[in-house]
């Protein structure tokens, strides 16, 4: 998700100043996403140069609100019912870590996943404590987002656990190298 598409929708309840915006964008993703104010007012300096918001006059406390166009909520709509693309995800740095590890001699593997599987047991730990803490029907979008981070915490341990297994599985059937060295994935498999 862009900070784009978030501001237009905060834009969408109502005209909102950049302080106001960043405070509505942290309590809708409940701080999983901080924004700094520089990221705001360059997004909403964007979002009025390309059509989308306007900046409205200034408050007599010096704040200039913004209201979305309807451009705006033309393009904020189209981005609410467009699926999001799974080839457009972030590098996934886990991902790369391990298979550096693999390659890596020296590396010990097992000992990589077993501390991120801990790391992200703890994570999920924390997750859960904050949902039984904030299971209120007001805080829907939060829950959602806790919910979202629980599945994805939840695969990420089954996916630890899959590459232990099938690193174990590779080192048993690895033969060894012609010098009669173990291949180094084996020797960390152990």
């Amino acid at each position: 998700m862009s900070i784009r598409y978030g501001l237009l929708a905060l834009l969408r309840r109502g005209p909102m100043y950049g302080y106001q915006l960043r405070v509505a964008f942290e309590e809708t993703t409940g701080g999983t996403w901080p924004l700094n104010i520089g990221q705001v007012y360059t997004t909403l300096s964007r979002l009025e140069r390309d059509g989308l918001a306007v900046a409205l006059p200034e408050s007599e406390t010096g704040q200039r609100p913004y209201s979305i166009t309807d451009a705006g909520r033309a393009d904020l709509d189209a981005w609410f019912t467009t699926p999001v693309q799974r080839g457009e995800r972030p590098r996934d740095e886990l991902a790369i870590k391990l298979a550096l590890a693999l390659t890596t001699a020296g590396v010990d593997v097992p000992r990589v996943i077993q501390a991120q599987r801990s790391a992200t047991m703890r994570a999920l730990q924390e997750y859960t404590r904050l949902k039984n803490r904030t299971a209120t029907p007001t805080d829907l979008s939060w829950l959602l987002v806790l919910d979202a981070m629980i599945f994805q915490a939840e695969a990420e341990v089954r996916w630890l656990d899959h590459c232990e297994t099938t690193v174990v599985r590779h080192a048993r059937t690895t033969p060894p190298t012609e010098t009669g060295a173990e291949e180094p994935a084996k020797e960390r498999a152990r």
